[in-house]
């Protein structure tokens, strides 16, 4: 009997932390970052990929947008709000930064560089969309 006591007074006891908090934004974020903002179901986020077309319809992030690089400053002003959080990924960590860089430069305060695109997203298990699954 007193190992049910023991139970119902330990249920009694408040949880350290019954849910998980989101991951911290930062100007380079990890795949996990990313995902764990997903799973936390935050969904004051933008998820922009700066390859070209072809490889963004062959296998994207799920819910990314389309912004191949040399469109991204022209684009961008006219379909994000600045202070939006913003997640880039590109076919490479440098393309990826310059991405980033570039939407900073242009006024969005919140933009982070995912730092091994769509692999390390790949690698985590986060979803994809696209042809290829």
């Amino acid at each position: 009997m007193s190992g049910i006591n023991e139970g119902i007074e330990a249920a009694k006891q408040p949880a350290r932390q019954a849910t998980p908090a989101p991951a911290k934004f930062d100007t380079v974020s990890s795949a996990s970052d990313l995902k764990s903002r997903l799973d936390w179901g935050e969904p004051a986020l933008t998820i922009i990929d700066v390859r070209d077309r072809d490889a963004f319809n062959e296998e994207r992030i799920m819910g990314a947008v389309s912004m191949p690089s040399e469109e991204l400053v022209d684009r961008a002003p006219e379909t994000l709000e600045p202070n939006r959080d913003i997640y880039v990924y590109g076919d490479s960590d440098e393309l990826t930064s310059q991405a980033a860089m570039q939407l900073s430069d242009a006024g969005f305060k919140k933009v982070s560089a995912l730092r091994g695109g769509l692999p390390a997203w790949k690698a985590i298990g986060g979803t994809t969309e696209g042809r290829v699954r």
